[in-house]
C-alpha cells in the first residue's frame, strides 16, 4: 500500500505525466526517491517548487475511489490490461469500477461520429453484438452516438468504457444509467484521470489513446476528415494496432474520414466476421507482454546526471514544432541517456510539452 501511495503522489505531482512518472522511477530507482528529487528539478531552473499531493491527500483520494465502488489498479498488477501496459508511457495507475476480470480478455475498440446516422448507430451496433458473441470484448469511449450504440449492444457479452475525467463524472451526463448498466452488468468503466477531475476537451484525446492502446484493433464507424475519431485511429497506428473501417457513402461527410482511412490501407469491414478474421490469428501468436519489461520500476541503470551545457543544446535543438527524441540525439551528437535526463528535467520545469509518438515541443 505505501508503494501505491508513492505512485499516486508522484502520478499527481504537477508537470508529471505518465512519461515522466517512468523516467522519474527509472532515474531514481524507486516513486519515493523520486518523489524526494523532485523539488530541485524547480530549484535548478529558478521556478517555484511542483505543486506534490501530500501523503493525506493521496490517502483521501484512495479513500474515495474505493467509496465510489472503484480500484486503483498498477501498472505491473495482474488486473492491468496486458495491452494497454504495452504502449508508450503506459499509465502507471488507472481507475476501474465494475468487473476487472474483463480487462485481462481480448478487445477491440468501436468509435465513431457522435452525430451519428441510424444507419451507422445500426452497424455498429451488429458489430460489437457479433465481437461479444465471437468473445471479444468491446471498448469505446462513452461518447454519444457510435460509441454509446456499441457499448449498448454489448452489454451482456461485456464491455469497457473509456472516460475522460474522474470516475466520479460521467461525460455526457446523460450517460449516466450507461455508465452503471456498463459497471454493474459485467463490464468495467476506466479511467486515468484523479477522482473528482472535471473533463476538459484536451483530456479527450488522452482518453482515445487508452481506448485504442487496451484493444487489439479499432473499427471506425462513420468519422469527418477532421474529427477526434481520427485521433484514436491515428493513436492505433502509432500503437501497432489493427485499424478497420466501414465504407459510407461518398455523399455523407460523416463517411469521408472512414472512405480515406479504407483508401490508405484500413481493413474494409462489412460485419464481425472481418475483424475477427484478421484478430484471430493475432491472439494465437502474439505474445503476452511480460510485466518486467514493461514495470516502471524496472531499470537497474544509475541516475544520469545532467550538465547546463547539455541543456544549452538540447534547447537550441527545439522550438514549437514537435521534434523526435531520436533526431535530438542525431542533431545534437550527444548520448541518448544524456537527452533522456535533459528532457525530463525540462518537462519537470514546465518548459517542453510530450505529444504522442515520442515527440517534444518548447512551451512558448
Amino acid at each position: 500500500m505505501d508503494q501505491k501511495i508513492s505512485w499516486l503522489r508522484l502520478i499527481r505531482a504537477e508537470n508529471v505525466g505518465p512519461a515522466t512518472f517512468r523516467a522519474m522511477v527509472n532515474h531514481y530507482g524507486s516513486a519515493a526517491d523520486a518523489l524526494e528529487a523532485l523539488p530541485q528539478f524547480a530549484r535548478r531552473g529558478g521556478a517555484r517548487p511542483p505543486r506534490i499531493p501530500t501523503v493525506e491527500e493521496a490517502e483521501a483520494e484512495l479513500a474515495l475511489t474505493e467509496r465510489a465502488g472503484a480500484t486503483l489498479v498498477a501498472l505491473g498488477e495482474p488486473a492491468y490490461p496486458p495491452r494497454l501496459r504495452e504502449i508508450a508511457a503506459a499509465p502507471p495507475l488507472v481507475t476501474v469500477r465494475g468487473n476487472l476480470d474483463i480487462l485481462t480478455r481480448p478487445m477491440v475498440a468501436i468509435v465513431g461520429s457522435r452525430n451519428a446516422s441510424i444507419a451507422g448507430s445500426k452497424i455498429a451496433e451488429r458489430i460489437a453484438r457479433g465481437l461479444g458473441e465471437q468473445g471479444y470484448v468491446v471498448v469505446s469511449g462513452l461518447a454519444r452516438g457510435i460509441d454509446a450504440a456499441a457499448h449498448r449492444a454489448s452489454l451482456a457479452s461485456g464491455t469497457v468504457a473509456v472516460i475522460a475525467g474522474g470516475i466520479d463524472h460521467v461525460y455526457p451526463e446523460e450517460h449516466g444509467p450507461l455508465s452503471a448498466a456498463i459497471s454493474g452488468g459485467g463490464g468495467a468503466v476506466l479511467t486515468e484521470m484523479p477522482f473528482g477531475w472535471i473533463p476538459r476537451a484536451q483530456d479527450f484525446p488522452r482518453r482515445n489513446r487508452l481506448v485504442s492502446g487496451l484493444a487489439l484493433g479499432v473499427v471506425v464507424v462513420e468519422a469527418a476528415s477532421r474529427s477526434g475519431t481520427l485521433h484514436t485511429a491515428r493513436f492505433a497506428l502509432e500503437q501497432n494496432r489493427e485499424v478497420f473501417a466501414v465504407p459510407g457513402s461518398p455523399l455523407d461527410a460523416r463517411a469521408d474520414g472512414t472512405n480515406d482511412l479504407i483508401r490508405r490501407g484500413a481493413t474494409l469491414v462489412r460485419h464481425a466476421d472481418d475483424v475477427v478474421e484478421v484478430l484471430d490469428p493475432l491472439i494465437r501468436t502474439l505474445p503476452f507482454p511480460k510485466t518486467e519489461a514493461n514495470d516502471p520500476t524496472h531499470d537497474d541503470r544509475p541516475p544520469q546526471m545532467v550538465d547546463a551545457g547539455a541543456v544549452r543544446t538540447v534547447l537550441a535543438a527545439l522550438g514549437p514544432v514537435p521534434t523526435a527524441i531520436d533526431d535530438i540525439v542525431l542533431h545534437t551528437g550527444l548520448q541518448a541517456r544524456v537527452v533522456a535526463a535533459v528532457v525530463l528535467d525540462l518537462e519537470l520545469e514546465g518548459r517542453i510539452e510530450r505529444h504522442g509518438g515520442q515527440l517534444i515541443s518548447l512551451i512558448s
